[in-house]
């Protein structure tokens, strides 16, 4: 009988695989078999290049330059988010009036889409009558083209994408934290330890899984880094601000190189799945046992 009615309920999951093989497995093998051709993306003609879109990625400057944005955005993000998402959990663990205020000023970037946002801070870092240069000329200094420097750009994009999501870290650090069990703590306090170490030996090893999460959640998001990217800088100045999404988009509409841009596509994925496997993996054998 029991057997039975577990049959009837896996009929339920067929929507639900369906979906998944619409959406995620048919698009992902298509662009597998797209990347073995020379394709304008709009023809009916395709030529079988091989491997060739492969190995010219790696002789492509700006797909170097892509690829290294993309770890960049990724990592620097991902610890940026960490370190100020728990800083700021810890704060607001402790009750103070003003503290559910204070949450959702946090947490509130995270309602407005990515592409919005960039179009907002694309006027508060353009060159001429943009804010900040507004304020440094207000302040007696002197005008800087944000957008027009490579380097400025790579760390405006770090720093607009690391403040919109930081409320997502802070959530699961949160729960973390209030998910500690009191005990274990007025433990470690008659045992004598200070606040320091009551973090560093009871609360820390006990947010593993919070960690796990919260750092595979932003690190997939940093390395498929899209919307901001095209909507402050579309790549610029000279093709220096682009990951490997936005540049998937450039070889396919713009050079109309839509087999290529497949194997780059091809290459991004397997490029998050490999690490975020290796931090899976890594954080699961760091997580504690309650």
């Amino acid at each position: 009988m029991h057997r039975k009615k577990k049959s009837r309920l896996n009929w339920f999951y067929i929507p639900a695989v369906l979906w998944m093989l619409g959406l995620i497995a048919y698009p992902l093998c298509n662009a597998i078999y797209l990347s073995f051709f020379r394709w304008d993306g709009y023809s009916r003609n395709k030529t079988f290049m091989n491997i060739t879109n492969f190995i010219s990625m790696f002789s492509d400057k700006v797909f170097l330059s892509s690829l290294k944005n993309t770890l960049i955005y990724g990592f620097a993000c991902t610890i940026i988010q960490q370190m100020i998402g728990l800083a700021l959990a810890l704060f607001l663990n402790t009750k103070f009036k003003g503290r559910s205020l204070v949450r959702t000023v946090v947490y509130l970037p995270i309602m407005v889409s990515a592409l919005v946002m960039g179009y907002i801070m694309y006027f508060f870092f353009q060159y001429e009558n943009g804010v900040v240069n507004d304020i440094v000329a207000w302040l007696g200094g002197t005008s800087f083209d944000w957008l027009g420097n490579g380097n400025a750009s790579v760390a405006i994009i770090v720093m607009i994408n690391s403040w919109q999501y930081v409320g997502i870290s802070m959530v699961i650090y949160l729960a973390g934290i209030q998910g500690v069990p009191a005990s274990y703590l007025e433990a470690a306090t008659v045992d004598g330890a200070t606040g320091w170490k009551k973090f560093r030996y009871v609360t820390l090893p006990l947010l593993m899984p919070a960690i796990s999460s919260s750092v595979i959640y932003n690190l997939i998001g940093g390395l498929k880094l899209y919307d901001v990217i095209r909507a402050l800088t579309d790549g610029g100045p000279a093709k220096k601000t682009h990951s490997l999404a936005t540049y998937i988009t450039n070889r396919y509409f713009d050079a109309e190189r839509a087999g290529y841009a497949a194997a780059i596509g091809v290459f991004s994925f397997v490029l998050i799945m490999v690490i975020s496997m290796m931090f899976n993996v890594y954080f699961r054998k760091k997580e504690v046992s309650l």
